[in-house]
């Protein structure tokens, strides 16, 4: 039996996370996934106006700020019942559309396929690990690369033609949007999505089936817990009762049949997180961000969000399952296929959403902020997103953000259970200790991202302060 720090940090991910396995007999027999790194953004939100919460919380991540835009803007409306316009609806659907399209594609081509496919015998791919490699680097799959990067800034630019810039925008906004649709902006949109459908559907989804062809024994590893969880996302009418990917939460004992989420059986357990006991277990509209480093037991900066005190699963596969679009199984495999076909749902739909715009109507209702509570829920590219707030008299008292990946990623709760990527490395078989692929190809599958799980602060230097001047 050997207990090893299996890779720290984990390459072709978003942010900073280790992860030890114990193997004996060559298989995992236990997990621990840890982030790495504090995550301060609801300290800094504290004390703010309201309306900077969806500009700072966008740079939670680069990969998927618009989502946290998104649920920013939503929680904050939430305080206060604002309507919305059609168009501002729609322009967030597409723009948070085009984020999708870009994450899909950047996931697998660049963080995952290298650990399907041989790759080049150069630097900086050599020297690489001597391992199961079943596609040659000459296969079409890995011809596809350079494509697949003109996908992602396709997608990129398509989003900054109504978000202003990529990959943050300031569009969004309580009440609705900033940018107001032109033709000419509805033809270049149409233009750049009319290619990017055909690149999913003859590119990507037959790359992603290729590689699940290859590696049929991914389709009946890394189950985990089979606990399926999704928000809902793309509100189709204004008052956001119908979504594209619907709302619901599915145990593995329910065999699929997907129930009502209640909000209010969300808690954070921080047992094992470098937090205050004294946040332990409250709901995110109480909880706290107070750190404790060190701590006894303690082993990430990631807390340990459950649903009516159980883990559960975020992500593509979550939402395409929830919504019965996909219901193949729960696997590595699975949740590559999922997010393929996710992605080509997004996008035609975008095509539909696109004939909605109505040049020259409204896109903003104006939105006093003043004093309330408000949740936002949507779903990042990886997963469920939160943001819970509570205003008085138009400033943040309260702010709390729970991502995906903390759900996907979380350390052991209070009652000792093991999160849902530890649990899912629990029981793969690894031929080799000393290069374990089949443990990178699990934590990729979820697709982690630990700069929206945590973030930096660091004691080694005097921080340096920058005070206003005078303009001159």
């Amino acid at each position: 039996m050997a207990t090893i720090r299996i890779v720290d940090p984990v390459t072709r991910i978003e942010g900073h996370m280790s992860v030890e396995v114990t193997i004996d007999g060559g298989r995992v027999t236990d997990a621990w996934c840890t982030g790495t790194l504090f995550r301060g953004f609801e300290t800094i939100l504290n004390g703010r106006g309201a309306l900077d919460a969806p500009v700072i919380t966008q740079r939670i991540c680069g990969v998927c700020p618009i989502s946290h835009g998104t649920a920013s803007v939503l929680a904050l409306e939430d305080t206060g019942n604002f309507p919305v316009p059609d168009n501002a609806r729609i322009l967030r659907n597409l723009t948070l559309g085009a984020n999708y399209i870009q994450s899909h594609i950047l996931h697998f081509y660049l963080l995952t396929l290298p650990d399907f496919v041989a790759s080049p015998n150069m630097a900086p791919w050599a020297p690489g690990w001597n391992v199961d490699i079943r596609i040659p680097g000459t296969s079409p799959v890995a011809g596809h690369l350079a494509t697949a990067i003109e996908a992602r800034r396709r997608a990129h630019e398509m989003g900054a033609i109504f978000g202003g810039r990529m990959p943050t925008s300031h569009t969004f906004v309580p009440g609705g949007f900033t940018a107001v649709p032109t033709s000419a902006d509805v033809t270049k949109f149409r233009t750049q999505l009319d290619w990017l459908i055909n690149f999913i559907r003859t590119v990507y989804i037959p790359d992603v089936q290729a590689v699940a062809a290859a590696y049929p024994d991914y389709r009946a590893i890394g189950a985990g817990y089979g606990n399926l969880m999704a928000y809902g996302v793309f509100d189709l009418n204004a008052a956001g009762t119908s979504k594209l990917l619907r709302q619901g939460v599915i145990e593995a004992a329910s065999k699929g049949t997907p129930a009502a989420l209640d909000v209010n059986q969300i808690s954070e357990s921080v047992t094992y997180s470098w937090y205050d006991e004294f946040t332990n277990d409250l709901t995110p509209a109480q909880g706290k961000t107070t750190p404790q480093y060190p701590k006894a037991n303690a082993y990430s900066w990631l807390k340990a969000p459950r649903y009516a005190g159980k883990p559960f699963e975020m992500g593509p596969l979550a939402r395409m399952w929830v919504n019965g679009d996909y219901r193949a199984g729960i696997s590595v495999m699975d949740r590559h296929l999922a997010r393929a076909h996710e992605a080509l749902k997004v996008a035609e739909a975008m095509r539909t959403w696109l004939t909605g715009l109505r040049v020259g109507s409204p896109v903003y209702t104006l939105a006093r902020m003043g004093t309330g509570e408000g949740v936002g829920l949507t779903e990042a590219p990886r997963g469920g997103l939160g943001h819970w707030v509570r205003l008085s008299a138009g400033q943040i008292s309260h702010y709390q953000v729970i991502t995906p990946t903390c759900w996907n990623a979380s350390p052991r709760d209070d009652q000792n259970i093991p999160g849902p990527m530890e649990k899912a490395l629990i029981g793969i078989a690894v031929k080799d200790a000393n290069m374990p692929i089949e443990v990178l190809r699990v934590i990729h599958s979820y697709d982690p991202c630990l700069s929206c799980a945590v973030h930096v602060m660091s004691p080694e230097r005097e921080p340096v302060v920058l005070q206003a001047g005078m303009a001159g």
